[in-house]
């Protein structure tokens, strides 16, 4: 209300909120709602529990004297959605000085092409769809996120979305560093199940990051389900902007795809406009190691069979440990080096605390981060864990040391894989296990892609480097020979 309600900001209407719980008993012990790390909100808004009616009267009267027939309410109700000046001068004075979120070439001209559609949207009041196609590190959430700032700073209502929530994570801390608070940074980021019942064209712009793994049906907290969350963003904005890289496409829930976008926006006769992001990679500005590494996962043939001429620092290492101690070097550099790992390891800490260890090989043991902090891609700690495809997609590293498990193997010259092999609490393959089991060919085609993109898209974390360690030996002799011959 305070950020993006007009007539709270011009009238103005002084806003003090508080949470009454009228059938919570305080306990006098460790009240878990009082804990101390939700002192922050608290002192926002102060929270009154059973027993304490006199208490809230009291807060009350310190600012409500007298009635006004309900005019405030109507006036809030009435108020024209739009940016508040201190969220603006927030978001303007975050970006300032922030070289990872500065546009270079392309980056830039999508940048603009999307910023005056936003301009015409809301100028005409029609509906319109942005198709933004790019690989991995060729800028899509950079453009995103200045999309963001900048529409904002026009007034318009628009959020940042994902599905993953790995990312939104990240952005937000970051963000947060400087004069942004965290209330202001809930409004402007979103999942994308937040859309289910949403007003039509509530939003000026939703800039939908990762388009690829957006589901079919969303939910809504526990009960309320969705229809379809390209339908639900697209009816909720004038302008939609999905950023997406088909091949990104890891589980077998991931559902966005240009079709799938063209279709509803034809529904919504809405125009569809599409650009594409092609330069920049973040391995040192090459598209030949994404080529490279399409051809050697045998995803697609290009003629770079070898990694000869391509200025990438790709290793293959004979065991865990080294791969490890290589990472480690790397992270005191910057802190942004990273292990990460296909999900062939089962996530044993979860329900059992006392363990300390998910991944073994050999004397190599660690942990998965699934049950460590929220920002695994920028906290200090997150270098003694491994991460997987989950929490890294949509992020980047400068250099990332990959552990390829027994699901991707080298047999009779042929690099397959194997779905056997994955943790039984993996959810990126349900739905399709059982017809895999009884042979269904689409079912293991589906599974096969998923694979293969899950270490492709691992592989091409880092901005620097990738090293990798491969559990099948032969695996390994296949990546080391196509590396220079």
């Amino acid at each position: 209300m305070s950020d993006f309600n007009a007539n709270i900001q011009d009238i103005p209407i002084h806003l003090s909120p508080c949470a009454y719980l009228h059938n919570y008993e305080r306990s006098d012990i460790e009240d878990p709602v009082f804990l101390p790390h939700f002192k922050e909100f608290i002192d926002q808004a102060p929270v009154f529990c059973r027993g304490d009616a006199r208490k809230l009267q009291q807060f009350i009267k310190q600012f409500i004297r007298k009635g006004d027939r309900k005019k405030t309410l109507i006036y809030i109700e009435n108020g024209d959605i739009r940016p508040s000046k201190s969220l603006q001068d927030a978001l303007l004075s975050m970006m300032e000085g922030k070289r990872e979120f500065m546009l270079i070439d392309e980056q830039e001209v999508v940048f603009q092409k999307i910023f005056a559609l936003a301009k015409l949207c809301a100028k005409d009041l029609k509906k319109r769809v942005a198709i933004i196609s790019g690989g991995p590190g060729t800028g899509k959430t950079v453009v995103a996120i200045n999309l963001l700032v900048r529409l904002i700073q026009e007034k318009q209502y628009c959020a940042y979305v994902t599905k993953n929530r790995a990312p939104r994570n990240v952005f937000e801390a970051k963000l947060s560093e400087g004069a942004m608070k965290k209330r202001h940074i809930g409004n402007l980021f979103k999942g994308s199940g937040a859309f289910v019942g949403a007003q039509k064209n509530v939003f000026g712009a939703l800039l939908v990051d990762e388009a690829h793994r957006l589901n079919k049906q969303g939910r809504q907290g526990p009960v309320v389900r969705g229809e379809d969350q390209v339908m639900e963003i697209i009816q909720a904005a004038r302008l939609s902007v999905f950023f997406i890289d088909e091949d990104q496409k890891v589980t077998s829930f991931d559902y966005g795809s240009k079709e799938t976008i063209r279709k509803w926006a034809q529904t919504f006769d809405a125009e569809v406009i599409e650009e594409e992001l092609v330069s920049q990679f973040r391995c040192n500005g090459s598209d030949g190691y994404l080529a490279w590494l399409d051809n050697t996962l045998e995803i697609r043939n290009t003629a770079n069979t070898t990694l000869e001429g391509i200025n990438y620092d790709f290793r293959v290492l004979d065991s865990p440990m080294e791969l490890e101690m290589l990472i480690r070097q790397k992270n005191e550099v910057d802190g942004k080096s990273r292990l990460v790992a296909g999900y062939c390891w089962e996530w044993v800490t979860k329900k059992n605390p006392e363990k300390e260890f998910d991944i073994t090989i050999d004397d190599f043991v660690m942990p998965w981060n699934l049950s460590g902090d929220r920002t695994y891609a920028i906290s200090t700690g997150s270098i003694n864990q491994i991460g997987c495809i989950h929490t890294t997609q949509g992020l980047e590293f400068s250099y990332v040391g990959v552990i390829i498990g027994a699901d991707l193997r080298y047999q009779d010259g042929k690099v397959i894989t194997d779905f056997t092999k994955r943790a039984k609490s993996d959810k990126s393959l349900t739905g399709l296990i059982g017809p895999a089991r009884k042979g269904d060919s689409k079912a293991l085609c589906e599974i096969d892609t998923i694979i293969r993109n899950t270490y492709r898209t691992l592989m091409t974390r880092g901005m620097k480097g990738c090293y990798v360690y491969c559990v099948d030996p032969e695996l390994s002799g296949y990546l080391k020979s196509t590396i220079n011959r």
